[in-house]
């Protein structure tokens, strides 16, 4: 689904007002209508409901959804936060129809006006349509202390579009901003909603199409997207019946050091609980018995280590004759230190993987990411197959630049990197944002703070793994990865919440995670 900024929503408006030929103020009733229907089905015991509507086509909107909700049996409220000649357009001929039905209409133009309007006290559900994607600058008075107010209030808020006082585009509240419990945006998700505080500013976000036609969205180019159930479901990979583990294929995982065995291991398990048909752990000699005995699924292979029981740049040739001989895909950096040595074994896989024309896909994490920092010119080896998946104290190092300078635009931050690189680039926070080598963004819509935790990107990388091997684009599989990723920690947060929640947790409810999305 595309995400749009502010502009290309307004753009769209126009193109299919003018262009189509699809007037204003049937957009709007259609709206209004889907909105309704969301009311109805979210808030069906809410009898009394109040509309608070500003000016402009958001006013509007909810203007429309009064009169719907009326006609539906609801009691309904209508307060204007504006003076009633201030209306323009649509929504001055919608006012004007709310009037002639005789809709209650208290024009609280004023906090005060507001706060002792006795209506307020007995509605089950505020819906506030007061400002939309139109807002310049600063919210002020007489709009601000009403919000303020209905944020103060115990009553549920539906918020029309976005929440009155949120940029669109960044997610930052101007000023002041609503707290909604529910947010139905029209036709496309604005940026602002998917992003933090913004997300969290919109609560439980819900998209409703009202028909902008496909020619006129496409026509914009838009670059961002936001992965769903409904694409994710046709990203997944078939099992035909007459198939068998040689069909899903390999991942050799390279990964662990002294006191970092968990992040081999559950690493290792995601690619098989991925569906991967073989997956091969290499790993200093000295933890192999330890990881035999821990993953009985799992294959090793014991390589040469440092004093300090990490993997050795000895161990290139045996690595990379291994993936080539049985075609593995190739995870590099969970648990694996940063000793020199170790290092340098990350610079060779890239060079010698690229340099003799190998062509292993690669995914690299962790300490496979600090080693590229140390030598960014590796990174310029890496093909657009490659993925990386930092975090943001990752990403800082990559790219030389402080976190908060990375995380004031998210979107922006994976991007540019994706394009500038030439690699697929999984950028983990919240949202976790993915890029592709041309420009494309994937803004993921599952996960939850319970992911906090250790051990969450060895998970992640290991699912994104598994799908590579069965053979999905690297793009794909690494959207897709980290749906499935964030689908899996939402399963376990609903059964067992979000304190203490483990990688481990997560890493054995994949397989439902994926029958549900299949089913």
């Amino acid at each position: 689904m595309k995400v749009v900024t502010a502009a290309e929503m307004r753009q769209i408006d126009q193109d299919t007002i003018e262009g189509i030929g699809i007037p204003g103020i049937v957009l709007m009733e259609t709206a209004g209508r889907a909105i309704v229907r969301a009311i109805q089905q979210h808030y069906p015991r809410c009898q009394c409901i109040g509309i608070l509507v500003g000016k402009g086509n958001n006013g509007g909107d909810g203007i429309v959804i009064a009169r719907q909700l009326a006609h539906a049996g609801r009691d309904v409220h209508l307060f204007l936060v504006s003076p009633p000649d201030s209306f323009t357009g649509e929504a001055a001929i919608n006012l004007q129809i709310a009037k002639n039905l005789g809709l209650p209409i208290a024009a609280t133009l004023t906090d005060a006006e507001f706060k002792s309007n006795a209506n307020i006290a007995n509605c089950e559900l505020l819906v506030d349509a007061i400002l939309g994607t139109g807002l310049r600058g600063t919210v002020r008075d007489p709009i601000a202390p009403v919000i303020n107010t209905i944020n103060d209030l115990a009553t549920p808020i539906l918020s029309v579009d976005l929440p009155s006082g949120l940029d669109a585009d960044t997610g930052i509240p101007l000023g002041t901003c609503v707290r909604a419990d529910t947010t139905i945006t029209i036709g496309l998700p604005k940026r602002g909603l998917l992003v933090h505080p913004g997300a969290e500013l919109a609560g439980k976000l819900e998209v409703v199409d009202i028909g902008f036609p496909e020619q006129v969205v496409n026509a914009q180019g838009i670059k961002v997207n936001w992965i769903t159930a409904q694409q994710v479901s046709q990203l997944l990979p078939l099992r035909p019946s007459s198939s068998h583990k040689g069909t899903y294929g390999r991942v050799l995982v390279v990964a662990g050091s002294t006191g970092m065995t968990g992040a081999a291991a559950l690493a290792s398990e995601a690619a098989l609980r991925t569906g991967a048909g073989l997956v091969t752990l290499a790993t200093p000699k000295h933890l192999n018995p330890i990881l035999e005995s821990l993953l009985p699924e799992v294959m090793t292979l014991p390589l040469p280590e440092t004093d300090a029981g990490s993997l050795s740049v000895s161990a290139t040739s045996t690595i990379l004759e291994f993936a080539e001989k049985t075609k593995s895909v190739l995870a590099i950096g969970p648990g694996l230190s940063q000793h020199p040595d170790t290092v340098a074994l990350v610079h060779q896989l890239v060079r010698e993987n690229q340099e003799q024309g190998l062509g292993r896909r690669l995914i690299i994490d962790a300490d496979g990411l600090n080693a590229l920092s140390q030598v960014p010119e590796v990174i310029s080896l890496l093909d657009r197959e490659a993925i990386l998946t930092p975090h943001p104290g990752e990403m800082a190092r990559l790219t030389n630049t402080p976190v908060s300078t990375l995380e004031k635009d998210r979107i922006h931050t994976a991007q540019q990197f994706a394009s500038d690189s030439g690699v697929t680039l999984v950028f983990k926070g919240a949202p976790t944002v993915t890029g592709f080598p041309n420009g494309d963004v994937w803004i993921n819509s599952t996960g939850n703070p319970g992911m906090a935790t250790g051990g969450m990107g060895d998970v992640l990388t290991g699912i994104i793994a598994g799908l590579m091997a069965q053979g999905i684009s690297s793009e794909r599989a690494a959207a897709l990865g980290v749906y499935i990723h964030g689908l899996a920690a939402d399963r376990v947060a609903e059964a067992l919440g979000m304190h203490g929640l483990l990688a481990s947790d997560v890493l054995k409810v994949v397989p439902a995670a994926i029958a549900s999305l299949i089913a």
